[in-house]
């Protein structure tokens, strides 16, 4: 699975909220930084070209949809960052995040509780 680029990943965020949608229900999700149209149709195509999407066609018209899940997405995304950036270490990721004050004591307490309750 190849790493998206921010815009690609802002598209594949908006088709899996929507499910499926034209280029001009994608344009109409993104708030900032709109592309031309010709623009994110060309994106929405790379996208198919990468294995992410697919569509049916209707017409001259193309309905895209995601054949990549957010979750598997999600994961590859999350192990490659861990692997990357903290030393393969979840130790690492979540004392990040409590240096950062990204995350509180009583979180950390609540993710605690859910490891411990799953033996």
């Amino acid at each position: 699975m190849q790493k998206l680029t921010n815009k690609e990943e802002e598209i594949m965020q908006i088709l899996w909220k929507l499910e499926k949608a034209f280029v001009k229900e994608i344009m109409a999700e993104i708030k900032e930084d709109q592309p031309h149209y010709n623009t994110l149709s060309t994106i929405v195509r790379i996208l198919e070209e990468k294995g992410f999407v697919a569509h049916n066609a209707f017409g001259n018209s193309h309905q895209y949809y995601p054949i990549v899940a957010m979750e598997d997405y999600r994961k590859r995304f999350m192990t490659t960052a861990i692997n990357n950036y903290f030393d393969s270490s979840y130790k690492n990721l979540v004392s990040f995040f409590a240096e950062e004050e990204k995350i509180s004591a009583d979180e950390l307490r609540e993710i605690l509780d859910m490891i411990e309750n799953k033996k």
